[in-house]
């Protein structure tokens, strides 16, 4: 965690605002490239409801979480029984016959996962018939105990897709549940935190997602709101190190604002001028020892994953002015042919695209543009590849 959070006021405030819902009309998805502090604000949005009277389930959605309906089904009772542990619910067990020598059972038990597993099992029909059932016997227990609000936080949430092909539907169960217990007046919240990719898939797995979810996208931070994320750690902190104007501007260039770098960056930093002062050594910012070491940690792993052909096609997408943004199709086509002795045709363009969306390395909005998943990926590829079939420079 950062020890200091820039340039989200907007995002509180929407997200307070989410948390006076009496009755439960929207939910909440954080979306976002990778870098941009989804998990992180996810992290601080927790205190902020505790402290306004909710109850907090979160966990990642793993892709072994994503794979079949029992499977999201066991999700939600695990964190569920987690934040409900203090709550107690009558004890089928206790008006039994147990004997001469036993003890009585106890008429009230813990809301464990093994109480809400014997509901959910207990309960006829559907996987989601078996999960609101559960959900709704959690609720009233919670609601005679005076807790009766549950956030559930999800992160990483793009990993959540229904399987057509293996008859199995976790998205679309996860949606249909939530959308029945909260038109039953249930205040149970569901905020979901993922890449682009979250809100289309969202859409196409139940239509009226568009009208159950607020789109929270984060974006880099601005010039300004990056020299805050700098600085206040350090004056916060009150460090004997400071950093000159100089330095503080070469962090905010080489981050592009994604607070991810920053804090990558700065840490770096820090660690070098602390040597450097121990040294009494004139203080720089070692930028390539730097960009070599986030290479290395950050983008290197992913761009070893992709073929030969797949990385002379990002390097093409990398020369466009604006390939830290959106691009087409036909954009990339021509800047291909205008670079590669062996270019793209559109159809071939497109296949490669969606191959390199399933490898995390782009994604396509719901407007038919592409974009680079991973941020800054274009000036990697600028400063470490060089194709073998680029044409000579004219």
């Amino acid at each position: 965690m950062p020890p200091y959070l820039a340039g989200r006021e907007s995002e509180y405030a929407e997200f307070d605002r989410l948390l006076q819902q009496e009755e439960i009309l929207e939910n909440l998805v954080v979306t976002g490239l990778r870098g941009v502090g989804k998990t992180v604000l996810l992290e601080t949005f927790k205190p902020r409801a505790l402290e306004a009277g909710w109850l907090w389930a979160s966990a990642d959605l793993s892709e072994s979480a994503s794979i079949s309906e029992a499977a999201l089904a066991e999700r939600l009772l695990a964190d569920l029984a987690l934040v409900g542990s203090s709550a107690t619910v009558a004890n089928p067990d206790s008006a039994r016959a147990v004997g001469f020598a036993a003890p009585p059972a106890p008429e009230e038990v813990p809301m464990s996962h093994d109480v809400l597993l014997d509901v959910y099992r207990g309960t006829p029909g559907l996987v989601a018939d078996r999960i609101k059932a559960t959900l709704e016997f959690a609720w009233e227990n919670l609601r005679e105990q005076g807790q009766h609000r549950v956030i559930f936080a999800y992160d990483e949430a793009q990993n959540l897709s229904d399987q057509a092909g293996k008859d199995q539907f976790p998205l679309s169960v996860l949606l249909d549940v939530f959308q029945s217990i909260q038109k039953k007046g249930i205040p149970f919240m569901l905020v979901l935190a993922g890449l682009p990719t979250l809100f289309p898939k969202l859409v196409d797995a139940r239509t009226y997602s568009e009208r159950m979810f607020r789109v929270m996208t984060l974006t880099k931070l601005n010039d300004d709101e990056s020299r805050e994320a700098i600085l206040k750690p350090i004056e916060v902190a009150e460090c004997p190190v400071r950093l000159a104007p100089e330095s503080v501007e070469v962090i905010v260039f080489e981050s592009a604002g994604y607070p991810y770098f920053i804090q990558f960056i700065g840490r770096e930093v820090y660690d070098v001028f602390i040597r450097q002062h121990a040294d009494d050594e004139q203080k720089r910012v070692p930028v390539e020892a730097i960009q070599r070491k986030l290479d290395a940690d950050f983008f290197a792993g992913r761009w070893a994953k992709i073929t030969d052909r797949q990385r002379e096609l990002l390097w093409a997408v990398a020369h466009l002015e604006h390939a830290d943004e959106e691009f087409t199709i036909q954009e990339l086509t021509g800047e291909a042919k205008r670079l590669l002795t062996n270019a793209f045709s559109p159809s071939h363009a497109n296949q490669m695209l969606a191959s390199l969306a399933e490898r995390g390395m782009i994604y396509k909005n719901r407007f038919g543009r592409y974009s680079f998943a991973v941020p800054l990926l274009g000036r990697f590829i600028l400063r470490t590849y060089s194709p073998a079939g680029a044409k000579p420079p004219a």
